[in-house]
């Protein structure tokens, strides 16, 4: 076959190679025509938000964690007597007062014993006084040489051992004296009796037997932990006064109670990180109880003409922190910044941003710089 045969068998196959690519480019130069149109409709788009104003006020600075309500105090009442319980004087979960009658032990037994103890002091001390007497008589006649001094030794003695018996028999009296007033159970002090562990008629044993757990609630403890990177500033911020706390109830959010820091722990929990601080609380009106779980602030100082905006307008990026700006023009400026303690929902602007600064708190995520910018009603 000559050349020019090939070339003319060749061509149609040329021409439907030529065709096939021009179809298969069809389709990317059309998507390619899209992109270039859509361009720019997506610079052109305004991207609706909700804004503030950042604002200049005095913010304090707080460490606030979960808290629990410790009693001031508790004291557990036992018997310190062998006996049978006889009556109760108090009503269970009521207010007791120091020096308050709370149970009386049966007092039989020990008036029994008080009884025997006074008869034979009585009984010994007649013994010694009469064996004193003779001892003296005998000393005269010991120096008159008509006794011997074997016998005057024998009074003196004599005399002696009956007057250390009733020495043991006055303290046998006291001790008796003590017992009986053990059937009388006192409270101890101020506080709110816990429920009856142990119902009259039943015998109790000394110091074995718990009858009332009586906890002081005015005033009382509420223990919280704070991370022990907080150490050093609260010991710094306390040198220079007392440290305020706040105790709010889940629920009551709108009657705060305040306190005093007035216990730091001795050491840090290990496993933790943590420190243990307490404050103490008036607690006048008994809202709180221990054991109850409260939300706590720990005031430390304050920031003076503090810029602040809401936190929600602080986005975080590659490079740290920013915030989107609107301009007057209705544009934005994505801004970097640096904050401070977040209290309240509002965060601090340390730099970056000046008090008068109109920021985005919603619709970051179409947002773009020099992005145009439609501000929804009821924002500022």
């Amino acid at each position: 076959m000559s050349d020019r045969e090939m070339r003319e068998c060749c061509r149609p196959l040329l021409a439907t190679v030529l065709v096939a690519a021009c179809l298969a480019l069809l389709p990317a130069c059309g998507k390619k025509k899209k992109e270039v149109a859509a361009a720019p409709a997506q610079v052109g788009m305004t991207v609706p938000v909700t804004v503030a104003t950042a604002v200049e006020r005095t913010v304090p600075v707080e460490v606030r964690n979960i808290g629990t309500v410790e009693a001031y105090s508790t004291v557990t009442v036992k018997a310190q007597i062998d006996g049978a319980l006889e009556r109760a004087y108090f009503g269970q979960g009521q207010d007791v007062r120091k020096g308050q009658l709370l149970y009386t032990i049966d007092r039989r037994p020990f008036q029994a014993a008080l009884d025997q103890a006074e008869a034979n002091l009585a009984r010994d001390s007649a013994q010694a006084k009469n064996a004193e007497t003779q001892a003296k008589r005998y000393a005269e006649l010991n120096q008159q040489g008509v006794v011997s001094n074997d016998q005057y030794e024998q009074f003196r003695t004599n005399a002696e051992a009956l007057d250390a018996a009733a020495r043991a028999d006055r303290a046998a009296v006291e001790n008796a004296k003590i017992n009986l007033g053990y059937c009388s159970i006192y409270s101890p002090m101020d506080g709110r009796s816990g429920s009856l562990l142990v119902q009259p008629g039943n015998l109790v044993k000394n110091n074995d037997t718990s009858l009332v757990v009586i906890n002081q609630t005015t005033p009382i403890y509420v223990d919280f932990s704070v991370p022990e990177k907080y150490l050093a500033e609260i010991r710094s911020y306390r040198t220079h006064g007392q440290l305020r706390v706040t105790a709010t109830i889940p629920g009551q959010e709108n009657g705060p109670l305040e306190g005093a820091l007035n216990f730091i722990n001795n050491a840090v929990d290990s496993t933790t990180g943590t420190i243990l601080l307490k404050g103490t609380f008036a607690n006048e009106g008994k809202r709180l109880w221990p054991g109850q779980f409260v939300n706590v602030v720990l005031q430390l100082s304050s920031l003076a003409n503090a810029t602040v905006v809401p936190y929600q307008a602080v986005q975080t990026g590659q490079a740290g922190q920013y915030t989107f700006v609107v301009k007057p023009d209705k544009s934005v400026e994505m801004r970097p910044v640096v904050i401070g303690p977040t209290v309240s929902g509002e965060t601090v602007i340390e730099r970056g941003i000046t008090p008068g600064t109109v920021v985005v708190t919603d619709g970051q995520l179409m947002l773009f710089p020099g992005a145009k910018v439609a501000i929804k009603k009821g924002n500022q």
